[in-house]
């Protein structure tokens, strides 16, 4: 099996079984965005305790790249501080930017996937909405 057959299979699975997929019954930051240019749409919540995002959920309709971007992410920043997760979402727009990234302090994991969104500029946008999503949230919360 090829490697990008692989990233294709974890794409699609976390697709088809999205991690993290629901609401936040209480204390949660609630952002929705949208990208309008292809109708991707989410509803993120995250809750923050002491600086460290506890629990992070998300609902939503687009495509297979931009829903298995938000499971992966979900995954991802659980029990990162907050200042954890804006430098993974930095390191995250750097990938889909298509440059070098260290993955020494941020284990990718599943998010590795998503690499070969770079080489298709329309798709960046949907494998960034919920990334986008999570740092709006960060600075709208003030919990820093």
């Amino acid at each position: 099996m090829s490697l990008d057959d692989l990233y294709r299979r974890v794409i699609m699975d976390h697709y088809q079984r999205p991690r993290n997929r629901g609401r936040i019954e209480e204390g949660a930051v609630t952002v929705d965005l949208n990208n309008p240019t292809c109708g991707d749409r989410i509803s993120l919540q995250m809750r923050v305790e002491n600086g460290v995002i506890e629990e992070a959920k998300f609902l939503g309709e687009g495509c297979s790249i931009s829903l298995s971007s938000a499971s992966m992410m979900t995954e991802a920043v659980k029990g990162l501080t907050i200042e954890q997760a804006l430098e993974l979402v930095h390191l995250f727009s750097k990938m889909m930017q298509g440059e070098e990234v260290d993955i020494d302090k941020f284990p990718l994991e599943d998010i590795e996937a998503l690499t070969g969104v770079s080489k298709f500029p329309a798709r960046i946008k949907c494998a960034t909405l919920a990334w986008k999503a999570l740092e709006k949230g960060i600075r709208e919360c003030q919990c820093q």
